[in-house]
């Protein structure tokens, strides 16, 4: 449904008699006080994306009479938008108006989607029900002791990771003063440290295995926001669900 448009994602939903029942919060969905969803825009004034100012969150019923264009559309060093004609969204419908008339502007192409379909590369380039087995089948990925980041990404593998709330994130500046298997102490430069707990082996609800790993060393230098352990399911503060598969071609017989 157009409504559904940056709120619920359209790909992550399950197969089966529960099909488009379930649904899945968009990347950049929130509820508001009310109980609706809302969904962030730039604001857009003479054909001039103002991106000093923050988004702005609406509502499917607000937006309606709106022209909302996409977030990739090309805009100079200004925040001008470039072309004659600009693709909207106006009255759940698909047309296209000119820079002027343009109301709002996505944040990004991504905030269609849900957190799962949003890791998948080139996803414009998949067919949509096997982009929903993939969103679906990286829920039920069991973590590994030792995983791999994926060489190919989109970008947004570390923010999830940090989400997630496995990886353990620097609270201060400062340095690091000690590293062992199970605690990182940080020395802050406004004095005073920190110590972080590792977590080592533990057990889950789902009885995988929570492991967490130290990426400092003592007398790294550290800001404030840096992670400092992957968890479980991340390498090098990024989301590894998996490892990374080796495969070889070769003819066998001919080139078939």
């Amino acid at each position: 449904h157009p409504s559904h448009y940056g709120r619920i994602c359209p790909i992550e939903t399950p197969e089966g008699p529960n099909a488009g029942l379930i649904g899945s919060l968009a990347t950049h969905a929130r509820v508001n006080q009310y109980g609706f969803l809302e969904t962030p825009y730039r604001l857009v004034e003479n054909g001039r994306v103002l991106l000093d100012r923050p988004p702005v969150y609406m509502t499917a019923d607000e937006e309606d009479d709106k022209r909302v264009a996409p977030g990739d559309i090309p805009v100079d060093e200004n925040g001008y938008i470039i072309g004659p004609q600009v693709p909207v969204r106006y009255r759940q419908d698909f047309t296209t108006t000119t820079p002027e008339q343009v109301d709002y502007v996505q944040v990004t192409p991504v905030q269609i989607v849900s957190v799962a379909t949003s890791m998948i590369p080139f996803l414009e380039h998949d067919d949509a029900n096997r982009a929903l087995m993939g969103s679906n089948m990286q829920r039920q990925a069991v973590p590994l002791l030792r995983p791999e980041r994926p060489l190919v990404g989109t970008g947004l593998e570390a923010q999830a990771a940090r989400d997630s709330g496995m990886v353990i994130i620097s609270r201060t500046d400062g340095e690091v003063s000690y590293v062992d298997a199970t605690r990182i102490r940080v020395r802050s430069n406004s004095g005073g440290e920190i110590e972080y707990q590792v977590s080592k082996y533990q057990r889950s609800n789902q009885d995988t295995c929570l492991n967490q790993r130290p990426l400092v060393q003592k007398g790294d230098k550290v800001a404030a926001g840096q992670v400092l352990a992957d968890g479980s399911s991340t390498e090098g503060g990024e989301l590894a669900l998996g490892q990374n598969i080796l495969v070889a071609y070769m003819p066998w017989e001919g080139y078939n």
